[in-house]
């Protein structure tokens, strides 16, 4: 796939000495250390970092998951001339470690092979830990996802308590969250420039820490104090947080840890549509570097898709692109995207298929609304959630004007949309065009939609829209099938223990289930992990955005029954949901009548029985698993 490795190895950011060297430097200007096997495509965040800092002209090493057992990898380019830049990858490591619950992995998709054991947990604070080990005074700077969720004061699932700003336990100079193009570019100018790292203080998209006595005028949240031991407290921080992650309004935060406090200015800008091209037209091998001789399957899944957009205003309440790309939606040109198309035709293993054209949710191509841009987006207004904001214009007509044109290029022969489809957007929207083309030319015979519950009550603290709307969805797609003469399915993705979700929650959605005839064949439970609204609740027993208590299922038995019903029809699960339904006090579904969910004991299977039906066809489509949290094609430019 990557060709002769001697001709092309230069065509990569240099992974050693000899390679730096083969370009004319005799030392980096920026090493880059990530815990993700090098891939240079633009689907990954060092990649993008790293092109981007080149194109202004530095010089960049990379150390990818390097051994952090001891400094040695760590000083394999020696001492950079202006900063250690560092990543823990596209997925935070704890839960590219473990499942939701708090099993190892046995596979990691960022790594050769899919090995697991490639970097260690919490890799952003080992691997800054290490350099400044390895460097003293040398400047650090922290971004990525990890970073970027982890920057104020958090509650943390794996040791269920809060921890402090990542800032803090990696004792680095510089904290960079959001995308971090703006930033690391104004960052690294300035360093050239003979600007010292503790005086870079006031760039947008970056937290610092601050004496109180040189904080700048800002919004003081909680301490870490206050939110460890106060769970009102933390709510509250959260709420402030969330309401000032806004480019046009937001204002700086700051919160105290010890004697210091941690300081995050206003988020930056998305990229304007020129800009965003430009980091998408940068010469990417699209490739694992030569070094690796086999393959990385993340790479794999994301070689023949193209990145349209960032940026999401769904809002999920158990989603972090909110805290992490932000509301607004910034989009490439379609000349950028053929452009992209064009160079996957002349790849030497495409076979005619680009596999998605999307984003973190594939049809928003625009603001949410005409205000967004000028005024921001509304501090304590969801644009879509369970009922949509009256200013919120749907419009999929760019959208569409891009498939169609990609669909026509020579050598492409099938576009498919496999990112994640707002379907609440879709009903919205007056036009059928969209919906009607998705199906006839994009589909690959299933179309994936997050329904997440039917429960009303569960869906407006998931801040999604109603049951009905899904349902009223389901019977369109089935409809408008049948007019192009196509049967093909929905694959709708449920969520068990969400915050809210208690039995009665859990059996209406099992009632659900066997009503359509769909069969889970995995339960994805709900995974608490930092920057979201839903781990607050789950923390906090409390809605940040209304203070009031929210039931949450906390008991590994409690979580095992809300699995179980989902999978009621699954012999082995029979007595876990009888258990749920007698404690629910639902016996009346308990049987052999068609109403039941399960029979009143264990039947012994007879020989050649199977445990139970695969997904089957029903009207309303097939059911199965995100794996939400696990390394995925969605996460595709998380820089």
């Amino acid at each position: 796939m990557n060709g002769d490795k001697t001709q092309n190895r230069l065509t990569w950011l240099p992974m050693s000495m000899d390679e730096l060297r083969a370009t004319g430097a005799d030392a980096p200007d920026f090493v880059l250390v990530t815990g993700d096997a090098y891939v240079d495509h633009p689907s990954f965040g060092a990649a993008i970092i790293g092109r981007v800092l080149q194109r202004e002209g530095f010089s960049v090493g990379i150390i990818a998951q390097p051994d952090w057992h001891g400094t040695d990898d760590f000083m394999r380019f020696g001492r950079p001339k202006l900063a250690f830049l560092v990543t823990s990858g596209n997925i935070d490591s704890m839960v590219n470690h473990y499942t939701a619950a708090k099993k190892p992995r046995s596979s990691d998709a960022y790594s050769e092979d899919g090995l697991a054991g490639r970097r260690p947990d919490r890799a952003a604070t080992v691997y800054a830990n290490r350099i400044k080990q390895a460097y003293r005074r040398v400047p650090v700077i922290l971004g990525g996802i990890e970073a970027s969720l982890r920057r104020f004061a958090h509650y943390d699932y794996w040791s269920d308590g809060v921890k402090n700003s990542v800032l803090i336990d990696s004792g680095v100079d510089m904290l960079v969250y959001g995308m971090g193009e703006r930033a690391i570019c104004e960052a690294a100018s300035r360093l050239a420039a003979g600007t010292p790292i503790d005086a870079l203080d006031d760039i947008r998209g970056t937290c610092v820490l601050k004496t109180a006595q040189t904080l700048p005028d800002c919004i003081i949240l909680p301490s870490v104090e206050e939110v460890s031991n106060d769970k009102r407290r933390y709510a509250e921080a959260f709420a402030i947080q969330q309401r000032e992650q806004d480019p046009v309004r937001g204002r700086a935060l700051a919160q105290r840890h010890g004697k210091n406090y941690v300081l995050q200015n206003p988020p930056a800008m998305p990229l304007s549509q020129r800009e965003l091209d430009a980091v998408y037209g940068l010469p990417y091998t699209r490739s694992p570097h030569p070094d690796y001789s086999g393959h990385i399957p993340a790479a794999d899944e994301v070689r023949f898709s193209l990145t349209s957009c960032r940026g999401c205003f769904g809002n999920c309440s158990f989603c972090a692109l909110t805290m992490h790309q932000g509301r607004m939606i910034s989009a490439r040109s379609h000349e950028s995207l053929i452009t992209e198309a064009r160079l996957l035709t002349r790849l030497s293993d495409f076979k005619g298929y680009i596999h998605d054209v999307g984003g973190p949710t594939a049809n928003f191509r625009r603001d949410a609304c005409s205000k967004q841009r000028t005024h921001g987006s509304c501090a304590d207004k969801s644009c879509l959630g369970y009922s949509p904001c009256s200013n919120v214009e749907p419009d999929h007509s760019d959208y569409l004007a891009l498939l169609r044109k990609l669909r026509e290029l020579d050598g492409v022969k099938k576009v498919f949309v496999r990112s994640g489809v707002r379907y609440d957007y879709v009903m919205y929207d007056k036009s059928d065009a969209f919906l009607r083309e998705l199906i006839k030319h994009h589909v690959s015979g299933q179309l994936k939609v997050a329904p997440e519950h039917v429960c009303d009550r569960v869906l407006k603290l998931m801040d999604k829209p109603p049951a009905e709307l899904y349902d009223r969805f389901v019977h369109k797609y089935a409809a408008l099938n049948r007019s192009l003469g196509l049967q093909q399915y929905i694959v709708p993705y449920f969520m068990s223990s969400h915050p809210g979700s208690d039995l009665s929650a859990a059996i209406e959605l099992a009632l659900y289930l066997k009503r359509h005839e769909l069969h889970v064949e995995q339960v994805q439970d709900f995974y608490p992990t930092p920057g979201t609204a839903s781990t607050c609740m789950y923390f906090t027993g409390l809605d940040p955005r209304t203070m009031r208590e929210v039931f949450v299922p906390r008991s590994p038995r409690e979580k095992a029954m809300q699995r179980a019903l989902m999978q009621y029809y699954v012999p082995a699960n029979r007595a876990l949901v009888r258990d749920a339904l007698k404690e629910a006090g639902r016996e009346d579904l308990i049987g052999f009548d068609k109403s039941a969910l399960v029979p009143p004991y264990v039947r012994k299977p007879s020989a050649g029985s199977r445990s139970g039906k695969k997904a089957g066809g029903s009207a309303v489509g097939r059911s199965g698993d995100r794996n939400r949290g696990r390394p995925a094609r969605r996460s595709r430019g998380r820089t």
